[in-house]
């Protein structure tokens, strides 16, 4: 089988593990995923200076860039769509961690050797903000502007931690594994925290003049 089909393969399994949804979804992510099973005999498994990668490794570190330069146009977009210091702060913290973890993922596919290329580019898949979305988003404010956002947040937190938690039970590489679980664990926080602001503010709203 040839890589390209291999990868498609595996996300696919990454995918199926933790959603079955739109990019809209705001399924809850207790859920357990069902197990991911790298295809066998079918790709290499490059070694890295922490062990060898499997395939599950490679798919899910491609998927995590794919969403995380998908979310940060998003992000960079609050500071000129409102003045809620809320809504920033809580923006500059996710924007934060998807870069870090931007980082981690690009030097570890480095180290791996995987191809440079984004095998994502182009495709609308869950947790990921399509550009018919973002250009609403950059046109909205205020009330209208947080809704939407959270909106894309939520779905991408969720989808992440989903993903992230197969590649946690099923990737082999030591430094994969434990960027996936930093990814399930700050996103869960994340994804409390933006519930706890949604809650908030829609308490505000409901408070009498």
């Amino acid at each position: 089988m040839r890589r390209s089909t291999v990868s498609t393969v595996l996300v696919a399994g990454l995918l199926v593990a933790g959603c079955g949804t739109e990019p809209g979804d705001t399924t809850s992510t207790s859920t357990p995923p069902a197990t991911v099973r790298p295809a066998t005999g079918s790709a290499s498994t490059p070694t890295g200076t922490a062990g060898p990668f499997n395939p599950t490794d490679i798919a899910w570190l491609q998927l995590t860039v794919a969403m995380a330069e998908r979310l940060l146009p998003v992000l960079d977009s609050v500071p000129a769509r409102t003045k809620d210091p809320a809504w920033r702060r809580l923006a500059d913290q996710i924007a934060a961690t998807r870069r870090a973890d931007l980082a981690r993922a690009h030097r570890l596919l480095a180290e791996a050797a995987a191809p440079t290329t984004n095998p994502h580019e182009g495709h609308d898949m869950p947790g990921m903000v399509t550009a018919e979305q973002l250009t609403a988003l950059r046109a909205a404010t205020g009330e209208p502007f947080h809704r939407l956002l959270a909106e894309h947040l939520r779905a991408h937190l969720a989808q992440s931690v989903r993903v992230a938690t197969a590649a946690r039970r099923n990737g082999g590489q030591p430094a994969t594994v434990a960027l996936a679980a930093d990814v399930v664990r700050a996103d869960s926080a994340d994804l409390e925290r933006l519930d706890d602001l949604v809650a908030t503010r829609t308490s505000d709203d409901a408070q009498p003049a």
